[in-house]
């Protein structure tokens, strides 16, 4: 075992570039940090700057610098460009067969009957839409009939909002749980269910940090369960539990945000255990990426990269952290959904030599690298980078 403790944090959304395939998924010339930093004039990222980060895009406001880390591009082997797919690769899951969706028709009738009947609720909405949105366009009859808004997007979910005041949250969560249920069956079998409780007034709606993720479990062992199930920590922190539905992990810490998740990691940092802390920071996706604001997504990621160096500075000798992706969501592009692009891989550890790898073929390439370094089983997908580090 080379390191005790490996920190492994997604940067929900931050793709680097547009993969061979991005045009088979409607993305045109996608870069989610590269836009960013056009469309702001720069960005200061003076730590991931460190690292190598302007080594695998152009980043205006970022150099290109010998990197202090172990850095690649990793690219997606599996079809898709959501959330969950993209966590399942990296601990060693191919999805081959895209998850269903519904964006061009809405949820089918008999789905939509059998969820009322089973919560005792009317269902309005039933469309894509942009989550911020839709509680504008409907809170309003939402707070006067007490139906729940039910809505998609081009990802596999079926989205559930309701305000706080009107759906306390406990019921709101059950509701989830029987649409979770219900969605179990293969003809409307989406990724995720997810509660999106929201507050205020007609007008003024906004969404809280009480969301809650109904994700479908892995369809096979992964590197997680490979963890537990030798006795190794799998410490989840943000939505990481939700994603894999609870399965290989040990200990999860929900959060209400990037700042809270990073100040969670500090206190980890402080325990002794020995295996893996693995943290999603959802807000670079959910409040700039869906929502298109490049200003928004450039001041959270600068704010996170003044933790990061905080960060840095308390890792053990024998901690490891990685930096990577799941996915793009390139603010400047038309829609709302994510985008298909490459992601970044950072390792960093406090004895290593510094370099530019070969872009690689699978985000699995992670998981391999986990698993490699505790002396566990291989997963089928990917390579281990553990002799790089």
């Amino acid at each position: 075992m080379k390191f005790k403790r490996i920190f492994l944090i997604v940067i929900d959304s931050l793709g680097i570039g547009k993969m061979t395939d991005s045009e088979k998924f409607n993305d045109i010339n996608p870069n989610t940090l590269g836009h960013i930093s056009e469309f702001n004039q720069g960005i200061y990222l003076p730590t991931l700057e460190k690292l190598g980060i302007g080594n695998l895009t152009d980043i205006i406001g970022v150099k290109r610098q010998k990197p202090l880390a172990v850095i690649a591009k990793l690219a997606e082997i599996s079809n898709g460009k959501d959330t969950l797919t993209g966590h399942l690769e990296m601990v060693g899951v191919k999805t081959t067969n895209p998850l269903i969706t519904f964006t061009e028709t809405g949820f089918p009738e008999q789905l939509i009957t059998e969820l009322e009947n089973k919560i005792n609720r009317k269902i309005i909405g039933n469309y894509a839409a942009s989550g911020t949105e839709i509680i504008q366009t409907l809170g309003a009859e939402h707070l006067k009939t007490g139906a729940i808004i039910v809505y998609t997007s081009a990802d596999s979910v079926l989205q559930i909002c309701a305000h706080e005041e009107v759906v306390p949250l406990e019921e709101l969560y059950k509701i989830c749980e029987i649409a979770r249920k219900l969605t179990l069956k293969d003809q409307w079998k989406v990724g995720r269910v997810i509660a999106r409780p929201f507050t205020g007034k007609v007008g003024n709606f906004t969404r809280t940090a009480n969301r809650h993720d109904y994700s479908l479990a892995p369809p096979q062992k992964t590197a997680l369960d490979h963890l537990k199930n030798n006795q190794y920590s799998v410490i989840s922190v943000g939505k990481i539990n939700d994603i894999f539905a609870g399965h290989g992990i040990t200990e999860s810490n929900p959060i209400k945000s990037n700042s809270a998740a990073m100040a969670k990691i500090l206190k980890i940092m402080k325990r002794d255990f020995t295996g893996l802390c693995f943290v999603n920071l959802v807000d670079f996706d959910s409040l700039y990426g869906h929502r298109r604001d490049p200003k928004g997504y450039k001041e959270a990621l600068e704010l996170f990269d003044s933790e990061l160096d905080l960060l840095i500075k308390t890792l053990n000798n024998d901690d490891l952290l990685i930096l990577t992706a799941d996915h793009g969501n390139d603010p400047t592009a038309l829609g709302s959904d994510h985008t298909r692009e490459y992601v970044p891989l950072i390792c960093y550890h406090s004895n290593i030599v510094g370099k530019i790898l070969n872009d690689r073929e699978t985000f699995a390439d992670i998981g391999q690298t986990i698993l490699n370094n505790f002396e566990l089983k291989k997963i089928e997908l990917g390579t281990s980078l553990l002799n790089e580090l």
